[in-house]
């Protein structure tokens, strides 16, 4: 399991998410655009593609659910955590606003969604229609503010560029480059990448389902703490880094972001491809997710009111107080599991 972990961060990144800058700049679109869609779907691939294969496994229904609601939770506390910790953050509020209020709407959506355990068609769509108007109001967000943010592409290169820890890997590196055509061939990098992401993630999805039979717990619950964990672990380390260059802001505000997509699209995108191949509705088990979603809401409140009166800068103090909500949220979970 922590093979594939590395590997899906490798492939996503080195590979998975140039093909994705290549094809938007090739596409002209703007760097607000860009951030919102081909840089979400690169940093998020892990929990997107777990959540798809897990809806292939009957019965599992819901550990890519708790992957996405564990992850969320994760990049909130321990993500904005490690980088306040690494460097005391400065916050533009424009973009925090309009992100907290998504952010929010997609909680609420969730908790309407789950509440009878099925997905239908009309609630799917809704899902997907959400994520297309924040894409909306994120390219026009600078006509009604006028501020400053760092393009998303720059910093996730120099993030990417940075991780030492891979100098670990290089055999496995090399022997992961073999498959991958030349740079200048992009289209067929994306495919390629799609290729190892998806069999990498269903790899995790059957370790996890092993794993919850032999510790005898649920399946959702590995989903909301390994897997979740797992798979956001490459964002932790880029983040760490660019916080460490000044920009933890940037990293925090990414972070937010990054759970809009899982929650809207990567949530939608996979439950829209199970009903057009199973011809029903999608049935996820959410006893042990509501807990979680209502924590998950709890968290908006409590970084808002961080940022509020803290008027928009975060320090180390901050960071280990949201790292020690995370550890305190770990500890009930798994403690509920036993």
């Amino acid at each position: 399991m922590l093979l594939a972990f590395y590997l899906l961060a490798e492939v996503c990144d080195k590979y998975f998410v140039d093909s994705l800058e290549k094809i938007s700049k090739r596409l002209n679109l703007s760097p607000e655009a860009t951030g919102a869609t081909f840089m979400a779907i690169g940093s998020s691939a892990p929990e997107l593609f777990v959540s798809l294969m897990s809806l292939f496994k009957p019965g599992e229904e819901a550990m890519g659910a708790g992957t996405i609601v564990g992850s969320a939770i994760f990049n909130v506390l321990v993500i904005t955590g490690a980088a306040v910790v690494v460097r005391q953050a400065f916050i533009i509020w424009q973009p925090v606003i309009r992100d907290m209020l998504f952010y929010s709407l997609s909680i609420v959506l969730l908790l309407f969604t789950f509440r009878d355990g099925t997905v239908t068609l009309y609630e799917i769509l809704i899902f997907l229609l959400l994520y297309v108007v924040y894409i909306i109001a994120v390219v026009n967000w600078k006509k009604l503010f006028n501020y400053k943010e760092d393009d998303p592409i720059e910093i996730l290169e120099e993030a990417i560029n940075e991780k030492e820890w891979k100098k670990l890997f290089v055999p496995i590196d090399w022997l992961v480059k073999v498959t991958f055509p030349e740079p200048r061939r992009y289209i067929l990098t994306f495919i390629i990448s799609i290729a190892w992401i998806t069999g990498l993630s269903w790899v995790l999805v059957e370790s996890a389902v092993i794993s919850a039979h032999i510790l005898e717990i649920p399946s959702v619950v590995i989903g909301l703490t390994i897997l979740a964990a797992g798979t956001s672990i490459p964002d932790l380390l880029s983040s760490v880094i660019v916080a460490k260059k000044g920009q933890a802001g940037m990293a925090i505000s990414n972070g937010i972001g990054s759970n809009i997509f899982d929650i809207l699209f990567g949530l939608g995108f996979p439950w829209l491809v199970a009903y057009l191949f199973f011809g029903q509705k999608v049935t996820v088990a959410t006893e042990n997710l509501n807990n979680s979603i209502i924590l998950l809401f709890a968290t908006v409140i409590a970084i808002l009111f961080l940022f509020i009166l803290r008027k928009w800068r975060l320090g180390k103090y901050s960071g280990y107080f949201l790292i020690a909500l995370y550890l305190v949220y770990l500890t009930s979970v798994i403690f509920k599991s036993i």
